[in-house]
């Protein structure tokens, strides 16, 4: 019982012992250079009752949820067609080893030029942040499969639609997971940096408007902002991984 409190515990001791590092670094440097945790906690709710915050992550949750899902749509049944598929993903393989390593952040001048200021360029850099993760982890989950389970459901006499629905999502959907999570991570990275770059709205450009009024407090509230969404993101992520496993007879 001692040890189940204590390890629960962790995470607060750790939160306590971060803001306590920060307090004590910023009492070294002016708070217009570096804010203490009391002044950042200042800023969010000098931003809250100004009003642009909630708008700002509204923007940058709706730029996020339409880009992640488009990725999600494209990324997981071509990577699905391609893991069954040896000839194909032979063919597509080279031409997707070459555009993968290309930053998204790259792809930004001719983004603008091909779709203009505002959501659409933002969205175009978080749909290939998200979309080469989702369909190499779900190309590799497919291919990984062990021959023995596609085996047993011929055996059984079940139909190609019932294998793919009943043996390969399932067999398949911890390393589809993996791949997910990870483009959950470089998604959110690259809205930020989208919005820096291009947008006229989100919580990226809060950022860089708060740098083109020195409100390092802003600043430093937005980084902290978009860390926190990324972890209740992250978390509500893990509760539908285990949701869904505990429906497939995985372990709960």
């Amino acid at each position: 019982m001692l040890r189940s409190v204590s390890h629960k515990m962790l995470p607060t001791v750790s939160l306590v012992g971060f803001i306590a590092v920060w307090q004590f670094a910023a009492s070294f440097w002016p708070p217009e250079l570096f804010p203490s945790p009391l002044v950042v906690a200042k800023a969010f709710r000098e931003l809250a009752d100004m009003g642009v915050l909630w708008s700002h992550i509204g923007v940058s949750l709706a730029r996020f949820t339409t880009a992640y899902l488009a990725a999600i749509i494209f990324a997981i049944p071509l990577g699905l067609f391609l893991g069954r598929n040896p000839l194909c993903r032979h063919a597509i393989d080279p031409l997707v080893q070459v555009l993968r390593p290309i930053s998204p952040i790259a792809w930004f001048p001719l983004a603008v030029l091909w779709f203009g200021i505002g959501n659409a360029p933002a969205i175009f850099i978080i749909f290939l942040a998200a979309f080469y993760p989702v369909l190499l982890s779900t190309i590799s989950a497919v291919v990984g499969i062990p021959p023995v389970y596609l085996k047993v459901a011929n055996n059984f006499g079940a139909k190609p639609g019932a294998v793919f629905l009943r043996v390969i999502i399932p067999a398949a959907f911890p390393g589809i997971m993996v791949g997910l999570h990870i483009a959950v991570g470089t998604a959110w990275i690259h809205l930020v940096a989208g919005e820096m770059l291009g947008a006229q709205s989100g919580l990226g450009y809060m950022i860089v408007d708060a740098r083109n009024f020195l409100r390092t407090d802003w600043i430093m509230a937005g980084m902290l902002l978009i860390g926190i969404i990324g972890l209740v993101i992250n978390q509500a992520m893990r509760r539908a991984e285990q949701w869904l496993g505990r429906r497939w007879g995985g372990v709960a």
